[in-house]
């Protein structure tokens, strides 16, 4: 049986750089608050660019360094927590855009795991259907979902796309993956869909459609999670941490890798760490690192590397992989 690879990595990001000193004009923060709680100094925000344009134009991308035509791709997945509308689903209209005309697309929504469940997702696909390449994308609009009065939330996050070319291959690649959920605390962080509101409905439910989010619970919970799923993969394929080369994790918060160092006993040098610049995507913080780290020669071939996530949800996992390309 014939292993899946990652073959060509792509990312965009707007044009508009919003450091934190321009944030501080227009709410109450500060860059040394700011950065001393999280690490972030700057975010690209969109002005006008919406999900499925920036995914677009990270497929692309990816195709391009896979050397890969779109009427090749038999899988896109785009991951997602803001699409351009709740049906079609975001991956339809990247398919439209960038000629994907043989592929079955879909959207996945797993927040800030999303990337993650995206690989697991299309590795079982290829595998059961025989597809030879999957186009599995990471992208968010953050902006448009964000509370720009809430300064506890709207400092965090930014926008952008990833996105990742899988094939099959004689190489060894994806290695393993680790996927778990959380339900019971869904509501820790939430963007609020339509109203439930009809001539039937005796009391309308008021949704609230910005990004709210209970920090406190979110950390908790993630510094719990990363450090659990790193562990359940190394075990389940009989590695130490000192076998990986990189740890990727979600681009959340530099203290929240910090703890997870410290519990893991490695030093913050295994972590990659790009949030200085980015901020929080979400769903495509992840795709976004590994396409950095590509661009800088630090992926070589044999490297193995763990991807880990943890959102919205809640939802968190593990994929480890050994680079092949």
């Amino acid at each position: 049986m014939k292993e899946v690879i990652i073959e060509g990595l792509g990312k965009y990001t707007p044009s508009h750089l919003v450091t934190n000193d321009q944030l501080s004009e227009i709410i109450d923060t500060s860059d040394e608050w700011i950065y001393s709680r999280t690490g972030i100094k700057s975010r690209y925000i969109s002005k006008g660019e919406d999900t499925s344009y920036m995914a677009a134009k990270a497929g692309e991308k990816a195709l391009e360094n896979a050397n890969i035509s779109p009427l090749d791709v038999d899988l896109l997945i785009v991951a997602t927590c803001t699409p351009d509308m709740f049906t079609p689903s975001t991956a339809c209209i990247v398919q439209s855009i960038i000629g994907a005309d043989n592929a079955l697309a879909f959207d996945i929504s797993a927040a800030c795991s999303g990337f993650i469940y995206g690989l697991d997702v299309a590795k079982a696909m290829m595998t059961s259907n025989n597809y030879k390449h999957a186009l599995v994308i990471g992208a968010e609009n953050l902006s448009k979902s964000l509370d720009w009065e809430d300064r506890s939330t709207c400092v965090l996050f930014g926008d952008g796309a990833g996105a990742a070319v899988l094939s099959k291959s004689d190489n060894l690649g994806l290695m393993s993956s680790f996927c778990k959920s959380v339900g019971e605390k869904y509501k820790c962080l939430t963007i609020g869909g339509n109203d439930v509101d009809s001539p039937f409905v005796e009391s309308k439910t008021i949704r609230d459609s910005k990004l709210r989010m209970d920090g406190g619970e979110i950390f908790k919970f993630a510094t719990s999670v990363i450090v659990n799923s790193i562990n359940k993969i190394l075990e389940e394929n009989n590695l130490d941490i000192n076998d990986i080369d990189y740890i990727i994790p979600h681009q959340a918060n530099v203290r929240i890798i910090q703890y997870a160092a410290k519990k893991l006993k490695v030093d913050m040098d295994k972590f990659y760490m790009n949030m200085e610049e980015y901020g929080n995507t979400s769903g495509a913080s992840i795709p976004i690192a590994i396409s950095d780290m590509s661009e800088k020669g630090l992926l070589k071939k044999d490297s193995k590397i763990i991807l880990v996530g943890f959102g919205a949800g809640l939802t968190y996992g593990a994929t480890l992989i050994n680079w092949a390309i």
